[in-house]
């Protein structure tokens, strides 16, 4: 893709709290209809960023746009165009799930009908009733109906399935892969590994303020590249393990000396955990 097709286009930006620095002269570039993930330990400026990228939050330096305006002076016609879920929202108690997604999407000047952003979310059934008698799983449901029902364009998610079990998890991957296939641009920042591959095109990895490596999951800091690691339990010497960079090779003189089948064999590339530590370990 080229730069005209990126949607949110950052340049050496940078935010200070006092002497602390939070974002140290990053640099990025997320491409219309692509959902990717930024991945960082605590504190590495990855909600920072977003804030800023949202509007929500004032940076000391650098050149930040999103969908061709600046967030820290758009007006309310950019706001409408872009939907947020973030990591803690507070319930509106008395209110029903249909009352409140009906009068958010008040707000918007094209939403989607509520209706429909229920059922999507996975809330059908829930519309009449209230939003303090939901699980945490559902409340969560409900932050994103409330990102979504005005249609946005760039949809920025905060930690989305913390606390949500496996299954609930899983379901949760579904409707970002709906809302992916309609064609909104998504920024997810999370924890979850298995869910930035399972879910982003790209991802980057944030430390310090500063992105030290961005492409996709499985490339990821030569991700693709890396050795790979094929062990396997020979008969009179026990298990045995090597690293290689020609796996296949290894595998068929293997195949050869035992006779077609190599007993406990396993293939091993590195995962996107082992990738992210490693680059977390470094910068640090």
């Amino acid at each position: 893709m080229t730069a005209g097709d990126s949607v949110i286009r950052v340049r050496g930006l940078t935010k200070r709290y006092g002497d602390a620095v939070a974002v140290d002269g990053l640099d990025l570039a997320v491409h219309r209809g692509e959902t990717f993930a930024l991945l960082g330990p605590n504190g590495a400026g990855k909600t920072t960023t977003t804030e800023i990228l949202e509007g929500y939050r004032r940076r000391d330096g650098g050149d930040v746009t999103v969908l061709g305006e600046d967030p820290q002076t758009a007006g309310r016609r950019w706001r409408a165009r872009i939907g947020i879920v973030m990591q803690e929202s507070s319930d509106i108690y008395e209110l029903t799930v249909g009352e409140i997604v009906r009068h958010f999407a008040g707000y918007f000047p094209r939403p989607r009908p509520a209706g429909e952003v229920i059922e999507l979310v996975g809330l059908g059934g829930k519309e009449r009733s209230r939003t303090s008698t939901l699980s945490g799983g559902q409340r969560r449901r409900l932050d994103v109906a409330l990102g979504i029902v005005g249609n946005p364009e760039v949809l920025f998610l905060d930690e989305p399935t913390t606390g949500f079990d496996p299954e609930a998890r899983r379901q949760f991957w579904d409707l970002i892969g709906s809302l992916r296939t309609a064609g909104t641009t998504i920024l997810l920042t999370t924890h979850y590994l298995e869910e930035a591959e399972q879910l982003s095109d790209r991802a980057a990895v944030i430390r310090g303020g500063r992105i030290v490596a961005v492409d996709e999951p499985s490339r990821l800091g030569g991700r693709n590249l890396a050795a790979v690691r094929v062990g396997w339990t020979d008969p009179h010497d026990g298990p045995r393990t090597v690293e290689t960079d020609a796996p296949t090779k290894l595998v068929t003189e293997l195949a050869a000396r035992y006779d077609g089948e190599v007993p406990g064999l396993t293939v091993t590339r590195p995962t996107l955990e082992d990738v992210y530590l490693q680059l977390i370990e470094e910068d640090a």
